[in-house]
Formats: C-alpha cells, sequence, structure tokens
C-alpha cells in the first residue's frame, strides 16, 4: 500500500484536477493525505469532496508541510506530487514496481508543463527542464528526487527524517532530502514516470534565481555527504570541487 501526501497551500485552482488524476490510479492509494498549511482560499472545502485526510501544519513552509505529511503516512511507500501537478493513471504502480527492488530507496522522474506561455515552446522548456534535472543527479551522485514526481521508502524517511534541514530559506528542499536519502541507497530516476505540473513558478525570472541560489547553497552546506556520494557513483568524471569550493 502506499501514502500519497500533497502539501497544500491556497491550491482551490489546481487541487481539484490533482485528486481527480489520484482517483483514476489502477493502483489505489492506501491513503491520500493532503497537508494544509494555512490556505485562505477553498483549497481544504475542495479537499473534501475527496476521499482524503486532511491534515493541520501551522508552521508555514514547503518543509514543514512535507514533513508533516510524511509523518502522518501510515504505509511502507511513501509518493509525493505538488498540488498543481496531475499524475498518470499508472503513477503509483510505476512507483511501486520500481521500490520493489530493495537497492531502490526512492524513485522519481521528470515533468511536463501544462499552462506553458505562449511565447515558450512547450517542448524546448521540457527538454530543458529534464536536463537540469539530469545535471543535478550527475552532480550529486546518486540520484535526485523531484519534488511533485516521487516515491520513497517510509523506512528511508524515518531514518533521515530528523537529519533533514527545515528552513526552506537555507535549503532547497528536494536537493537536501536527496543528500540525506544518499547514503542508504540508491535513487532511481525513471525517465517513463513522468506528471504534468503547473509551470506559473517558472513563469517568474526571480525564481531561476532563486531555486539555483538555494540549491547551491543545499551543496555547500552538505559537501561532505556530496563529496563522499559523488566519488562512490562517479569516480572524479564530474568537476564538483569547482561548485563545491566554500566562499
Amino acid at each position: 500500500m502506499i501514502s500519497v501526501v500533497i502539501p497544500a497551500y491556497n491550491e482551490e485552482n489546481y487541487i481539484g484536477a490533482c485528486l481527480d488524476s489520484l482517483m483514476r490510479q489502477t493502483l489505489k492509494p492506501g491513503e491520500i493525505i493532503v497537508v494544509d498549511n494555512n490556505s485562505t482560499d477553498a483549497t481544504v472545502a475542495i479537499a473534501k469532496r475527496y476521499p482524503v485526510r486532511i491534515v493541520k501544519e501551522k508552521q508555514q513552509g514547503m518543509i514543514p508541510a512535507r514533513n508533516r505529511g510524511f509523518n502522518e503516512a501510515k504505509y511502507d511507500i511513501i509518493a509525493q506530487t505538488d498540488a498543481d501537478t496531475i499524475v498518470p493513471a499508472d503513477w503509483l504502480e510505476k512507483i511501486q514496481e520500481a521500490l520493489a527492488d530493495k537497492s531502490v530507496i526512492a524513485v522519481s522522474g521528470p515533468a511536463t508543463f501544462y499552462d506553458m506561455s505562449a511565447n515558450i515552446p512547450k517542448l524546448l522548456f521540457t527538454e530543458f527542464h529534464t536536463i537540469v534535472l539530469l545535471a543535478i543527479q550527475e552532480l550529486l551522485g546518486n540520484g535526485y528526487i523531484f519534488g511533485p514526481n516521487k516515491g520513497l521508502r517510509r523506512s528511508a524517511w524515518e531514518k533521515v527524517k530528523n537529519e533533514v534541514c527545515l528552513n526552506d530559506t537555507e535549503v532547497h528542499e528536494d536537493i537536501d532530502l536527496s543528500i540525506h536519502l544518499s547514503r542508504l541507497g540508491k535513487i532511481k530516476y525513471d525517465s517513463g514516470l513522468v506528471v504534468s505540473s503547473s509551470c506559473r513558478r517558472w513563469k517568474k525570472i526571480e525564481s531561476y534565481f532563486e531555486y539555483t541560489y538555494r540549491g547551491i547553497k543545499s551543496i555547500r552546506r552538505h559537501k561532505r555527504l556530496v563529496v563522499k556520494s559523488h566519488r562512490r557513483h562517479f569516480a572524479g568524471r564530474f568537476p564538483i570541487n569547482k561548485i563545491l569550493r566554500p566562499n
């Protein structure tokens, strides 16, 4: 069985489509946990129309909301997606298949984007995003779990939940979690595990600077873990020291 976690803050325009996609899964989720992160719109009212469990996280931020959902999960596999993401019907089935390999402790895949600006070619941006994901994996040395498209073992979360960083401004939450999980086993990238997400955050130029800044801070903060993982998996193929060199 799989626990699905959806952090949500003011997602009234998106969460219905997300939950509709989860209702169509070929492998039915054991539970769906919507983490209400102090929404002031109709997010909770919409979520109540579905067979989900709603929990409240008063501390604002993606990390507190994500962690609360993971801690609430009851089943051996935890899947996470975003409230503005639509998952394919076989999403949970593919996550379970990937984690049937005991050496794999987490799995992730890319995204396409359903609301691209008419000024930006959809395929071009999707390819660019995929290249970025692959570059981060190469840099980290043992895979990368992408926020709206990931599954992990609950046993792995239990081992790292007291180690992960808690400040959204200090780290990129997905990179931070990937680094902490990397010491436990293989993080698998499945190019066939594709979700469809909103591009709304990437329509703002400041998002590119913010995510890059937090990503670099995450890697520098955990330099020793990253270098160890990188050496183990890639044997010096990537010039990581240039990026990790402290100020």
